[in-house]
């Protein structure tokens, strides 16, 4: 008989090991291409393609960080002067694709839950919202502006005098639809995605509806703002990483009082200089009379006085070994208002939208723009900069004169058709009289009226 031979184990068709425990299947069974296998004692082998795979250090990757910034950075500065010096209507284009992307960035961290529950309209209402909103905000824009070319027109007549109350109706057939899909068990999550949509629609289409006005206006009036944001983090940044050492708000660690206060400073005497700058170009000045007008082309108007040099006497007491009286554009003062607003109170746009992506726990609102994250946060203080701007030349800026299009909807919508008719007969008898038109004007004028009432 044999003798048993001790120390030997014999190999079973169950999987274990030597003490009988089961292995997992997946870990015992390496697939094709994968990093490990198991060798003869169950222990896990890295694959030779793995081990040869260098691990990116930290270095290297804000260095790739820092390299694709710094490009797409000069790409944004270069599609915005482009479109600032190709027209009106590009930057207008501009603006209104920021918004839109913006809306779409805000509405998107609030509706993760959304994807779990199918529940119809959801994103279609928040479209067909901002779809109406900008109806209404743009088209108040086109009417107040172009008045002169809507009210003449046949065709756009009616949306023009009407346009108030076709818009209202567009939002309550919205606001049906919103009350006809609300579903039993998700009541709150519905109403909070609607009062979410208006609060977005609120702090970002109707603060860029006022961007618009101020391109209308002049260029200056949206360029201007716009910059001084943009320095103002600049130099905030130099000058927090330079000197900074007290922490400013703690929705931003990073941000300091001294780099705050630099800033500031830095930010007037950027504004007074490009101020200076922009003033001697009409295209920059002048409010918009031709939407194909570009910088080659440019425009002509009669510059508002605030642009004009003006002689200011200082009391001869306090500068009795100099001159007492010096020239300066009102704008010139004007603009210390904007870079302190720009440097005050604009940053705390960017510090609510922190503290809105640390309420939702996300780094950035979208990845629209590589090495930045959205376009939100690069608007965040833009808006609301974009809002006072329009505010303050609306107050203490702007000059109302009565435009062709204010008397032409004036006559159209106050006076008769004869009376109406009757105008007409002595504006053009006033032009006869002062030598601008000739007297057949006048006569085929009065033939025409005369065979139209008959």
């Amino acid at each position: 008989m044999a003798k048993s031979r001790r120390g030997v184990q014999f190999q079973h068709r169950t999987n274990g090991d030597a003490n009988g425990r089961r292995l997992d299947t997946s870990e015992d069974t390496s697939e094709p291409g994968s990093p490990s296998r198991l060798s003869a004692d169950g222990k896990a082998e890295v694959s030779k393609e793995e081990s040869k795979q260098p691990e990116i250090s930290e270095y290297e990757k804000k260095k790739q960080t820092f390299i694709t910034r710094t490009i797409w950075t000069f790409i944004m500065i270069g599609g915005f002067f482009l479109a600032m010096f190709s027209g009106h209507i590009y930057i207008i284009g501009l603006v209104t694709a920021l918004q839109i992307i913006s809306f779409k960035e805000v509405i998107g961290i609030a509706q993760v839950p959304s994807r779990a529950r199918n529940l119809p309209f959801t994103r279609s209402l928040n479209w067909y919202f901002l779809g109406t909103t900008m109806y209404f905000l743009y088209g108040e824009s086109v009417i107040y502006y172009f008045k002169h070319i809507l009210l003449v027109d046949r065709v756009l007549l009616p949306f023009a005098t009407h346009h108030r109350f076709i818009s209202f109706m567009l939002y309550v057939i919205g606001f049906v639809f919103f009350v006809g899909s609300l579903q039993k068990g998700h009541y709150r999550f519905q109403f909070t995605q609607f009062a979410w949509t208006h609060m977005a629609l609120y702090l970002i289409v109707v603060q860029a509806h006022f961007i618009m006005n101020n391109i209308f206006e002049g260029m200056i009036w949206f360029f201007l703002p716009a910059s001084l944001v943009i320095t103002n983090d600049i130099f905030a940044y130099i000058c927090g990483i330079t000197f900074g050492r007290t922490q400013l708000i703690k929705l931003s660690p990073k941000k300091t009082v001294e780099g705050f206060v630099g800033a500031w400073i830095l930010t007037i005497v950027f504004g007074f200089a490009m101020t200076n700058v922009l003033m001697r170009s009409k295209y920059f000045i002048c409010p918009v009379n031709d939407l194909g007008a570009n910088i080659l082309t440019g425009l002509s108007c009669t510059p508002n006085p605030v642009f004009m040099p003006q002689a200011y006497t200082l009391p001869s007491f306090l500068f009795a070994l100099y001159p007492s009286t010096f020239h300066i554009a009102p704008m010139q003062f004007h603009i210390l208002v904007f870079a302190t607003f720009a440097s005050l109170i604009a940053p705390f746009g960017g510090f609510f939208a922190s503290g809105l992506k640390r309420t939702f726990k996300v780094k950035d609102f979208g990845e629209s723009i590589p090495g930045h994250g959205g376009i939100t946060d690069r608007m965040d203080c833009q808006f609301i900069m974009g809002f006072f701007a329009f505010m303050y030349y609306q107050s203490f800026i702007a000059v109302y004169r009565q435009s062709v299009g204010t008397v032409i909807e004036m006559a159209i919508q106050g006076l008769t058709v004869e009376e109406q008719v009757e105008v007409v007969k002595g504006l053009a008898k006033y032009l006869v009289n002062q030598g601008q038109v000739g007297e057949k004007l006048l006569e085929c004028l009065g033939g025409e009226l005369q065979l139209r009432r008959r």
